[in-house]
């Protein structure tokens, strides 16, 4: 599992989102766009992240940036999810897993001994143009949404 680096286009995609519409890359064409790759909805990592960037929503709007999460998630439970913690960030399903393959972040992960398919928690910042400006790998999730934030602030608009 390798993820995109920055320099290179965002691959575009298409997904559904717990509030029942759909999402594409297009759809953001002209601003700058976080997206935040979470392993699994409603685990505690997942949950802290998930409010935190819904908690910064505001201040990204305020430097130009929209926000998406994804996980592999069926789009029920990221509905429950979004309802469960109030998520204000738009919530995504990739089911087929065709965007998290072509953003690098799914593969072969291990825990305890024990290895399996899944997400690599990853967030990526991308430009206007839809270039991927910055990726940050194996989050860890405290103080993470500040350092995104001071990022997007500072890439031009």
């Amino acid at each position: 599992m390798q993820p995109l680096q920055a320099g290179q286009a965002a691959p575009a995609f298409c997904l559904p989102t717990a509030n029942g519409g759909t999402v594409s890359l297009a759809d953001f064409h002209g601003r700058k766009l976080v997206v935040f790759f979470y392993p699994k909805a409603d685990t505690e990592a997942c949950t802290r992240e998930a409010v935190d960037f819904s908690g910064a929503k505001a201040a990204f709007a305020a430097a130009g940036t929209e926000l998406l999460g994804v996980s592999h998630d069926p789009i029920r439970k990221q509905q429950k999810f979004v309802s469960k913690h109030g998520l204000s960030t738009t919530i995504a399903s990739d089911e087929t897993l065709d965007m998290l393959n072509a953003y690098g972040v799914w593969g072969e992960k291990s825990m305890y001994g024990r290895t399996y398919l899944g997400i690599e928690r990853t967030t990526m910042l991308i430009d206007t143009k839809g270039v991927i400006a910055q990726v940050w790998s194996k989050v860890r999730v405290a103080n993470h949404v500040a350092e995104v934030l001071e990022a997007a602030r500072a890439l031009p608009a």
